[in-house]
């Protein structure tokens, strides 16, 4: 007779299998909880205290832990030393194994958890087991995931036993979802006690989605997030109405909302290619949105917008009468939604918005991964150092602080050009820093009278200050720190413009 050995945490699905594997000629061992869920449904079993011929101690610590457990699952079947030494010791071929973890995940998830509660829900028994069986997938079966109950019963009911492909995929399977538990385990101690950047990085991710395609058609591509889920966020997003995100909807979205996140009053940010086209700031979503719109006309037809208020009928309307890929908001009113959803094209996604994300930043290079903190640092405007004869007025100072928010998320060299509710222009991830500003100051022409210009990084010239005071610019923010700051300092001076330095660099690459 074939044995099966269960042992699940998650019980979902679990008698029935058992009991379709009694069918097929198999018995079961069982241990704690499972067996009494076996029991009680009538399903034949067996303890393991009767295989081991040794009680669960320690709390349930120790019950599987035994050579009668993992000689059954280790033995090689085409190896005669192998059969011999079980056999000498009256120890039985375990042929299918059945466990899912203790729920670590699920323990540390919850609000206010304790390290003891953590530390009992370290599943160390269960992963053994599984190693153990997967290990030697030649001869067991060994099932971590209730959605593949079903197939490896198929296989077992229409060939009397689970083919060897089969085997291999499922022990590949196993060792994936044991270095991830394994995983998150690494990573709540390394964070109690306080490794940053430890001497092994263990990271792990759940598949969300496959995506058509990724930057472009001939690259494959798949959208995975963190296990614990992080807040506000793309990944948390709940998708309303539309087609499936895309690779470059992703993206863009994540920046939409690090730049909504950024703000507490109402405001609208439109992205393409990863950079905003125009951010608008009103008492009300609708004036936020025509801000934005109004910041450049152009590009933000076929952009993403975010938006840190419901979306309502007025600006529904508006998004409306032009090709949006993608409004992502905390939630959008009934007659918003009916607007909107008429359009079959657009994806409509909810998340809720909380305030920015410290997140550790991580970017793929050929061969290595580069982890920093997120760029989320705390900035005292109090701290600001006017450096000029002008000073902002204080219109100009709300101006400066706004675009100042908008300016460290912008491809660097970055120059944004705006007053204190609209962008006026954008120049972005140009080589030199004038180049930057003359796309910035162009783009907002006629309304760069009057208005403020921020940059990420110093000005390693003065042309950028000329170059703004001849569009009329009349206050400019930016970190310092370059060896020609005086220069400057001294165009702003000879020009009347007024010039804040911020003593902290934005650059975004």
């Amino acid at each position: 007779m074939k044995r099966a050995l269960i042992s699940v945490s998650d019980k979902t699905g679990v008698v029935e299998f058992a009991k379709s594997l009694v069918g097929l000629g198999f018995e079961i061992i069982s241990t704690g909880g499972t067996k009494k869920a076996l029991e009680d449904s009538a399903v034949p079993v067996i303890g393991i205290e009767a295989v081991t011929d040794f009680p669960e101690m320690l709390d349930g610590r120790v019950k599987t832990l035994h050579p009668a457990i993992h000689g059954g699952l280790l033995a090689r079947r085409d190896d005669a030393a192998h059969m011999a030494a079980i056999e000498a010791h009256d120890i039985a071929k375990i042929d299918l194994v059945c466990v899912n973890l203790y729920p670590f995940q699920e323990t540390i998830a919850k609000p206010g958890v304790k390290l003891g509660e953590a530390i009992e829900n370290i599943d160390i028994g269960g992963p053994s087991m599984l190693r153990s069986a997967a290990k030697n997938y030649a001869a067991v079966t060994v099932v971590v995931d209730s959605a593949d109950y079903a197939p490896v019963l198929a296989e077992l009911g229409d060939h009397g036993a689970v083919t060897f492909e089969t085997n291999q995929r499922l022990a590949a399977k196993v060792f994936r979802h044991t270095a991830a538990y394994d995983a998150l385990i690494a990573g709540y101690l390394t964070e109690i006690v306080g490794e940053e950047f430890p001497e092994k990085l263990t990271l792990t991710y759940n598949k969300k989605q496959d995506l058509r395609y990724g930057e472009n058609p001939h690259q494959d591509a798949a959208f995975y997030t963190e296990p614990l889920g992080t807040k506000n966020s793309i990944s948390e997003a709940k998708q309303l109405h539309g087609k499936e995100l895309s690779y470059n909807n992703i993206r863009d979205t994540d920046a939409a909302l690090r730049i909504a996140s950024e703000f507490t009053e109402p405001v609208a940010v439109a992205v393409k290619h990863m950079n905003p086209c125009g951010v608008g700031v009103g008492a009300t979503p609708e004036e936020a949105y025509l801000k934005a719109y109004g910041a450049d006309e152009t590009s933000i037809f076929g952009g993403i917008v975010a938006i840190n208020r419901e979306v309502d009928a007025a600006t529904a309307t508006h998004m409306s009468q032009i090709f949006l890929e993608i409004i992502i908001a905390p939630s959008f009113s009934e007659e918003a939604f009916a607007i909107l959803a008429q359009k079959k094209n657009i994806r409509l996604l909810t998340v809720p918005f909380a305030g920015p994300v410290n997140a550790v930043e991580k970017t793929s290079v050929i061969g290595g991964l580069l982890l920093q903190d997120g760029d989320a640092v705390a900035e005292d405007v109090a701290t600001y150092e006017v450096v000029t004869d002008a000073e902002p007025t204080e219109n100009e100072w709300k101006a400066l602080v706004a675009q100042w928010k908008i300016v460290k998320h912008v491809k660097s060299n970055a120059i944004v050009v705006g007053n204190a509710s609209q962008t006026l222009g954008i120049g972005a991830g140009q080589m030199n820093r004038i180049g930057s500003a003359l796309i910035a100051l162009n783009q907002a022409g006629d309304k760069a009278q009057g208005a403020v210009l921020a940059s990420d990084a110093f000005f390693p010239m003065d042309d950028t200050v000329e170059a703004a005071a001849k569009a009329g610019i009349k206050a400019i923010i930016q970190p310092g720190g370059s060896i020609k700051d005086k220069d400057s300092i001294a165009m702003a001076n000879k020009h009347g413009i007024a010039m804040v330095l911020t003593h902290v660099r934005h650059f975004k690459h």
